[in-house]
C-alpha cells in the first residue's frame, strides 16, 4: 500500500493503474479502530526517515488521526550492569528518535490515503495492470473507485512467456496476444479471476507466494528463538524507548501512548512458552524483573565523577542528568493477549526478475533486535517507486530487468548491511562470556561517552544517514 500510495504521489506515475491482491480481511473493515480500546500488541517503530516519507505520499495525516506515541529519548544496556547507553534527538538537533505506531493504523492509514488519492486523480491511479476483452478477467478495477482495485482474494498461480523477437508492439493488440508476446505477466487468483500485469510486486511477506512462484532462491535460517509481544499498562506515561539485553535475548519496552507500552521480548522457545501461558500476575512480576533488577545490577551513571574501567572514555567531563542511567517505568498490568512469533532471517538472492520484483519481508527478514524491519520495507517501496518513475520518463517498459536492475543495486547493499550486523549483534549477545562482555560494554561506552559517535549512530539508525555499515543501537 506505500508502494502504491508513493506511485500515486509522483507526477510521472499518478497515471498507472495499480491493482491490490490480499486477503487480509482487514482491509475490507472500515472504521475499525476504536480509539477507546487498549492498543493492540502489533506495532511498528518508524524512524524519522519513514515518517518524512509518509508525509510525502499524504499518509501521515492520517496516522495524526489515531493513536501513536513519539519518542525524544531511548535506553540501551547490558544486563551485566557493565555498560549502557542513553540517546536523546536533542543531541542530532532533531525533535524526535521515531514513533510507535499500531499496524493497524499504518493499514487503515495507508488504505485511506490510497483511496483519497483514487478520488483526486479520479481513478486513473493504480499499477499498469491490463484488462481486456477475455471473459475470464475482471475489469471492475478500471472503475473510479479504487477499493475495486482491491482484490479479497490470493494468487494461486503465475505465468511468463519468453519476449517476442519484434522490435515494437502494436498497442491495439488484445491482452492475450500481449501475455503471448511476453509483454505481460498473467495472474490466476483464488476466486478464480485473471489479471495481466507489466509488473508483479512480490510485498506479500517473509512466506511470499509471489516469490514462490517466480523462482527466487534465498538464503536464511530459522532462529532457535521466539518474540513475545504485548501490550502493557504503567501508572504514568512512558515517553521513552527502553531495551535491555538478557542472556536469551533482548527485551524492548516501547511508548504507545497514555500509560500504554509495547513489550517486544526475545527468548527462547522453552521461556515464550511459559511466559505466553503464565497467569497476568506472575508474567508482570518477570516483565519487571527482567525490565530492572533481574540478571544483574544496574550500570553505573558516574555522575558523580567516579572513576571505573571507562572512565577514560568519557575523560573529565560529567554528564548531565538527561544522560544518567534510569530505570524504566513500572508495569502494573497485561493490556493484551500474548503473542508468540517464530524469528528467523531469510534474504532472495535476487530481487528482481523479468515483470516481478520483490519488496519488504518478502525480499529480506531481519531479527526484530532493532526494529528496521518494517522502515527497510518501506525504504525498499521508496526506491522502486523512483526507479519506476524514471522508466516512464524515458518510455521504458517498466517490467523489464535492465531497468527493475536499479532498485537492486540501490536497495540490496543497504539490506544486506542492515542484515550483516544485526546478526553480529544478535550473536554477540547470546554468548556469556566475561572478556567478551567487557567488549560490549565498552562499546556501549563508546556510544554514550563519544559525542560524534553518539551522533552518526543515531543519524544512521534514524534512517537519515546512508550508512557504509549499520549501527542498530535503535529499537
Amino acid at each position: 500500500m506505500a508502494l502504491a500510495c508513493s506511485l500515486a504521489h509522483l507526477p510521472l506515475t499518478k497515471h498507472l493503474k495499480v491493482a491490490i491482491i490480499d486477503s487480509n480481511p482487514a482491509l475490507g473493515k472500515r472504521n475499525c479502530i476504536n480509539k477507546e480500546d487498549p492498543p493492540d500488541p502489533r506495532v511498528s517503530t518508524v524512524t524519522p526517515a519513514t515518517i518524512s516519507f509518509f508525509k510525502d505520499i499524504g499518509a501521515w495525516q492520517y496516522i495524526q488521526q489515531h493513536r501513536h506515541a513519539y519518542f525524544d529519548k531511548m535506553q540501551v544496556w547490558d544486563y551485566t550492569g557493565l555498560g549502557y547507553t542513553r540517546y536523546n534527538a536533542r543531541d542530532v538537533n532533531k525533535e524526535v528518535l521515531g514513533c510507535v505506531v499500531e499496524n493497524k493504523v499504518l493499514h487503515s492509514s495507508l488504505l485511506s490515503c490510497i483511496e483519497f488519492t483514487s478520488d483526486i486523480h479520479l481513478g486513473a491511479y493504480k499499477l499498469d495492470w491490463c484488462n481486456a476483452a477475455d471473459s475470464d478477467v475482471d475489469d471492475t478495477f478500471i472503475n473510479t473507485d479504487f477499493r475495486k482495485t482491491i482484490y479479497p482474494s490470493k494468487v494461486t498461480s503465475m505465468a511468463l512467456l519468453p519476449s517476442s523477437s519484434s522490435m515494437g508492439v502494436d498497442s491495439t493488440l488484445s491482452t492475450t496476444a500481449l501475455f503471448t508476446k511476453g509483454r505481460l505477466a498473467k495472474l490466476e487468483l483464488s476466486d478464480g479471476k485473471s489479471l495481466y500485469a507489466k509488473l508483479v510486486v512480490g510485498a506479500d511477506g517473509g512466506k511470499s507466494r509471489v516469490r514462490e512462484l517466480a523462482g527466487f532462491k534465498t538464503t536464511g535460517w530459522s532462529y532457535s528463538q521466539n518474540a513475545v509481544i504485548c501490550t502493557v499498562e504503567h501508572t504514568e506515561e512512558n515517553r521513552c524507548a527502553w531495551q535491555r539485553f538478557l542472556p536469551a535475548g533482548p527485551i524492548a519496552l516501547l511508548p504507545i501512548g497514555d500509560r500504554f507500552s509495547n513489550i517486544v521480548w526475545t527468548m527462547n522457545p522453552k521461556e515464550s512458552s511459559d511466559c505466553k501461558t503464565m497467569n497476568e500476575d506472575e508474567f508482570v512480576k518477570t516483565v519487571n524483573h527482567a525490565l530492572d533488577y533481574g540478571y544483574g545490577s544496574h550500570p553505573k551513571s558516574s555522575s558523580s565523577g567516579g572513576r571505573d574501567m571507562f572512565s577514560w572514555l568519557r575523560g573529565d567531563v560529567a554528564i548531565s542528568a538527561d544522560e544518567c542511567f534510569e530505570v524504566p517505568p513500572k508495569v502494573i498490568k497485561l493490556a493484551s493477549d500474548r503473542m508468540v512469533f517464530p524469528l528467523s532471517l531469510k534474504h532472495a538472492n535476487d530481487y528482481v526478475s523479468k515483470r516481478v520484483v520483490l519488496i519488504g519481508d518478502a525480499a529480506h527478514t531481519v531479527h526484530p533486535l532493532a526494529g528496521q524491519g518494517v522502515n527497510l520495507g518501506f525504504e525498499d517501496s521508496h526506491a522502486l517507486s523512483r526507479v519506476i518513475a524514471e522508466g516512464v520518463a524515458v518510455g521504458s517498459d517498466i517490467g523489464e530487468v535492465s531497468l527493475l536492475r536499479k532498485y537492486e543495486a540501490e536497495r540490496k547493499p543497504a539490506n544486506i548491511a542492515m542484515m550483516a550486523l544485526l546478526e553480529v549483534f544478535q550473536r554477540a549477545y547470546s554468548v556469556d562470556f566475561g572478556p567478551l562482555n567487557i567488549l560490549r560494554a565498552a562499546a556501549f561506552n563508546g556510544a554514550h561517552y563519544i559525542s560524534p559517535l553518539k551522533k552518526s549512530i543515531i543519524s544512521y539508525a534514524s534512517g537519515e544517514k546512508k550508512m557504509p555499515l549499520p549501527l542498530p543501537f535503535f529499537s
